[in-house]
């Protein structure tokens, strides 16, 4: 019912965002992979709520549990589950949300469907399960690194929220840069003014959306599928499937329908033996399959939803209402959002490599 994704690497999430807990079970992981729940919890703790004073202050240590397929700190090939426990729930505050649809959430369009729906925060649609998604990522990541591609780096950075731009180049930004603020962009200089901007839009009670970019650099040439499996349309299936996500272009994306196309095309040439492209335009990605050259991509995220000021609704009789938020909110999502576009792009990675391997039974030169 839509909570799996990946062929080789298939992983499926479970929970609610304020039930006993979250999680993920992943099948299809090669065996003997070194793998601790140390290795998960390094990447769930840069996601967490409560990290910083510009996101939500619920307090999560969100402690991963292992509950199956790795033994004596190695994978067994068989199906990994792992479970985090929600410590700091209150479904209490969304009392008013059981009779009540919050604008632009997805409160309506679940009880159209399904005709019931979990009031109790966001349920599924929450951005706590994406735990599941950050654990399973974890292990994409050992995968990749210990078979495909030892050098492989995938770092995210916030690269706008509203109408304040990053300067960030995709081909030098390090990890370390960006972990060091607390919005998570690669531009020094941008931090203070992000943070600014957030603390004064939840004065208010407002929010902000904005623009997360991501390089993946080190991936072989020849990843992905033809047709409909392409690397850049799996990518974009992913980052769309993640809350709060309006949009999505690799590459020169709509920017590159204002050049011609002698402006556009990335021109050929040989470095030590190797197919290399002058510039960058296609994105790493060409025909659907990955060229060699750095991976880059940006997905938009609009703003948060909830707001702690009122604003028109219906209730789920049928009648013209109004709904203050109540509970805790991030006012911009996009620091906590930064790790989870990360896992997204290694768990497509990490899938395609092992698609590639099973088909031509070999991993692509870098």
């Amino acid at each position: 019912m839509g909570s799996s994704f990946g062929q080789v690497f298939r992983v499926h999430t479970f929970g609610e965002s304020h039930g006993g807990g979250v999680g993920v079970v992943v099948d299809g992981c090669p065996p003997r992979i070194e793998l601790s729940e140390s290795d998960i919890q390094r990447d769930l703790d840069r996601r967490r709520p409560g990290q910083s004073e510009i996101v939500t202050p619920r307090s999560e240590e969100d402690r991963c549990e292992i509950l199956s397929g790795v033994f004596e700190g190695r994978t067994l090939g068989t199906p990994i589950s792992v479970l985090v426990r929600n410590r700091d729930a209150r479904p209490e505050a969304y009392s008013e949300m059981a009779e009540k649809y919050r604008p632009s959430h997805a409160d309506y369009t679940y009880d159209a469907k399904y005709g019931i729906r979990n009031w109790q925060g966001g349920g599924r649609a929450s951005a706590r399960e994406t735990i599941g998604r950050v654990a399973a990522a974890a292990i994409a990541k050992r995968v990749l690194t210990s078979q495909f591609a030892p050098g492989l780096e995938i770092v995210a950075w916030v690269k706008s929220i509203r109408d304040l731009e990053a300067r960030v180049d995709p081909d030098t930004v390090a990890f370390d840069t960006v972990e060091s603020n607390i919005v998570r962009t690669g531009d020094p200089d941008a931090v203070e003014p992000m943070i600014e901007l957030i603390k004064a839009l939840r004065a208010e009670g407002d929010s902000a959306g904005g623009v997360i970019e991501c390089v993946a650099r080190g991936v072989p040439a020849g990843w992905g599928e033809p047709v409909f499996d392409k690397l850049e349309a799996d990518l974009a299936k992913a980052m769309m499937s993640l809350p709060a996500t309006k949009g999505f272009e690799i590459g020169s994306g709509f920017s590159g329908t204002q050049m011609t196309g002698r402006e556009h095309n990335d021109a050929f040439y040989m470095e030590g033996g190797r197919v290399r492209t002058r510039t960058n335009r296609s994105g790493g990605v060409q025909g659907g399959i990955s060229n060699g050259e750095n991976i880059v991509f940006r997905v938009a995220f609009k703003p948060t939803a909830t707001l702690m000021t009122a604003q028109e609704t219906v209730s789920a009789e049928g009648r013209d209402t109004e709904l203050t938020g109540r509970g805790r909110h991030d006012p911009c999502v996009l620091p906590r959002a930064v790790p989870i576009v990360e896992a997204m792009t290694a768990l497509v990675l990490c899938d395609h490599g092992l698609r590639h391997r099973a088909q031509c039974g070999r991993v692509a030169e870098s």
